[in-house]
């Protein structure tokens, strides 16, 4: 069974991410686009809560497993 995710704001989602090499690129309205040099892409919106269903289709965008994700938190 796949751990619990917390509930993040999108400024924490994109503090996690920025420790495996993503950079925030620009932001368009409430959503920022990071960039990566060799993964793709990924948007996430600047929410004070991110839906745990969208926090998971962002972890597998970023081709993470759950718990690699919080390792990073």
């Amino acid at each position: 069974m796949s751990s619990k995710l917390p509930v993040l704001s999108g400024k924490e989602v994109v503090k996690a991410l920025s420790r495996l090499g993503y950079c925030v690129h620009d932001q368009k309205g409430s959503h920022i686009h990071l960039r990566h040099p060799i993964q793709r892409p990924l948007t996430v919106p600047n929410h004070q809560e991110i839906a745990r269903g969208t926090l998971r289709v962002i972890i597998k965008d970023a081709d993470l497993t759950v718990e690699a994700f919080l390792d990073l938190l």
